[in-house]
């Protein structure tokens, strides 16, 4: 779904654009996508770093691998 928008851009930032692609609203739809990606990429980063540095999490991830190893046939 898409809904029409009305910004305003610098004339350089609109030249640029325009040299850059024939389809304004897809050169921006495609550079704002990248971003959005580019900002998850990095959240999901933190949260993995936060993961890591959690010493209470770490204890359970190990407990739990000892289950997980415990001998039993699937």
């Amino acid at each position: 779904m898409s809904a029409k928008v009305s910004i305003t851009l610098d004339e350089e930032i609109l030249e640029f654009v325009d040299r850059s692609s024939q389809n304004r609203s897809q050169f921006i739809n495609e550079i704002l996508s990248k971003e959005k990606k580019r900002q998850f990429l990095k959240e999901l980063e933190n949260a993995y770093t936060e993961l890591a540095n959690d010493s209470e999490y770490q204890a359970e991830i190990e407990l739990w691998d000892v289950t997980v190893g415990d001998g039993i046939d699937a």
